[in-house]
């Protein structure tokens, strides 16, 4: 239900005398001294093959786009891993065929979507400066000074179009989803560098550009914050651990109360965060909140993601929700925290988790559910097939129905070998909902694209129908699933967000119930 970013599994080019040289460069993105992503590609006329390292994230992202006769895209295939995890361990990957007017994409785990698309749109994965280079040196070459580029984006499933203008003989600016690029040309019109000036980025090439510049993603308290941030290690009973970090007011005599994050969808770090939009940490904002109000927090990396071990492909959110009751009893077993005032706090699809540990669990304080689903997995994807869908204009009726029809069909098939999916698909969050006794505060944002803002008062009915009687809902206008100030919501439109941060008015809603809560 959170933004998916797919990467791609290399495949060896063809060889051969007839063959063309492949040109193998690099690009280097930064802001400021801060390197933010490094790629690496290899390009012939039928085939773009690279992987973007990013930094924030801990992500390696590897692609390859196959290309017809005419230039026009015809296969990507992505895949993702880990920059520190074990080689070959793959977290998602994806296959996306192009089909004339519109993309099918087969996720693994997820789910298969069908997108419409503009004829003759190029692929597009943020940030791959290759991808947006050979458009940009193809339409120039073939349109002259000024043209018009259709792109598909690759993570969203959305069309967007770019406008491209020389700017002198040896530059050209690109808008692309709202945001202005200027880049140097080369001899033969290839882009050589540049910047992007609304988000401080400047992008340099250069083949000498290597993974090492990457280091751990820093957990550590900022200096001068009042609390202190622990590496810890929770021990699972399926032999693996939890890597996480255990972030405690400073001047607290005796146990505070605590709160354990629960991520989104898609296996992700302790921070929840997300490689397209620059600077988005929800999970680190939350703690650093939580201990300024005296109240700790312990994020998570999920199973097998990040430092943590077990085999996170093959778990379902079942097996999530066990992960979360491991990291309750070890909180209660510390004596700097108070067992008796812990809350789970879930967003997406750890708001689905954390219900399934609550309906369980007496001693729970409360729970916070951030945009938690409360139809089936298999409504929810629907829900965002059609408007992912709807978004193409001129798309009649019919055609909108016929594409959802092929993507849900994929989609079962798809779940035969996806435990994930197959569990998600047919759990229904309502009945254990209804069993949750502790307080809980529902959120939602109003211009969510990912869960339909409608299941927030639905889920928020269901817990009150079963007897709970300290049931808040939250809803905020403007304010889409990563709870970000935005007014449209669409997820393909994320990386040009300027805010980055959740909104104030969210972070002091759960700081403010919390604190009612756990006195």
């Amino acid at each position: 239900m959170t933004h998916v970013l797919a990467g791609l599994l290399a495949l060896a080019a063809s060889a051969g005398p007839a063959a063309a040289v492949p040109a193998r460069d690099a690009y280097v993105l930064l802001s400021g001294l801060d390197t933010i992503a490094v790629e690496r590609f290899t390009s012939t006329p039928e085939r773009l093959e690279g992987e973007l390292l990013l930094r924030g994230a801990g992500l390696r992202v590897g692609y390859a786009v196959e290309y017809a006769a005419d230039g026009l895209p015809a296969r990507v295939r992505t895949a993702m891993s880990r920059t520190a995890g074990p080689a070959g361990a793959v977290l998602q990957s994806a296959v996306l065929e192009f089909l004339g007017d519109s993309v099918v994409a087969t996720v693994t785990p997820g789910a298969v979507q069908g997108f419409p698309a503009r004829r003759g749109a190029q692929p597009y994965l943020n940030p791959s400066m290759a991808m947006l280079a050979r458009a940009v040196t193809r339409s120039l070459a073939a349109r002259g000074d000024a043209a018009a580029v259709d792109f598909f984006a690759l993570a969203g499933g959305s069309s967007l179009s770019a406008t491209l203008a020389r700017v002198g003989p040896d530059s050209v600016s690109v808008r692309l989803a709202g945001v202005e690029m200027r880049f140097a040309l080369g001899p033969a019109g290839d882009l050589r560098g540049g910047r992007i000036p609304a988000q401080g980025i400047t992008v340099v090439r250069g083949d000498g550009a290597t993974p090492g510049a990457f280091s751990p993603p820093d957990y550590s308290a900022p200096a001068g914050a009042p609390y202190t941030a622990e590496e810890v290690r929770v021990p699972c009973p399926g032999g693996y651990s939890l890597a996480g970090t255990l972030t405690r007011p400073k001047g607290t005599a005796g146990a505070v109360p605590c709160v354990v994050t629960l991520t989104g969808s898609g296996l992700q770090e302790r921070d929840e965060a997300i490689p397209v939009v620059h600077g988005y940490r929800p999970f680190r904002q939350i703690a650093d909140a939580l201990a300024r109000a005296g109240v700790a927090t312990l994020r998570l990396d999920d199973r097998g993601f990040g430092a943590s071990g077990g085999d996170g492909a093959r778990a379902t959110s079942a097996d999530f929700a066990g992960d979360a009751k491991v990291a309750l009893a070890w909180l209660r077993g510390r004596s700097d925290v108070d067992g008796a005032r812990l809350v789970l706090l879930g967003h997406s699809e750890g708001a689905l988790v954390a219900p399934m540990v609550a309906a369980d669990d007496s001693r729970l304080r409360g729970i916070v559910l951030l945009a938690g689903p409360a139809w089936t997995g298999r409504r929810v994807i629907e829900f965002q097939n059609r408007l992912a869908i709807g978004r193409e204009a001129g798309q009649s009726v019919g055609r909108r129905d016929s594409l959802v029809r092929v993507a849900m069909a994929q989609v079962d098939s798809l779940a035969g070998g996806s435990p994930w999916l197959r569990f998600f698909l047919d759990y229904d969050p309502l009945p254990v909902a209804r069993r949750v006794r502790c307080p809980v505060l529902v959120m939602q944002g109003q211009t969510d694209h990912q869960v339909d803002p409608a299941q927030a008062p639905q889920l928020a009915e269901a817990i009150r129908g079963g007897g709970n009687r300290d049931v808040t809902l939250k809803q905020f206008a403007d304010t889409d699933h990563l709870f970000l100030a935005d007014a449209n919501g669409d997820p393909s439109a994320y990386a040009a967000l300027t805010e980055t941060e959740i909104r104030p008015a969210v972070l002091a809603a759960i700081v403010d119930w919390l604190r009612a809560r756990l006195r």
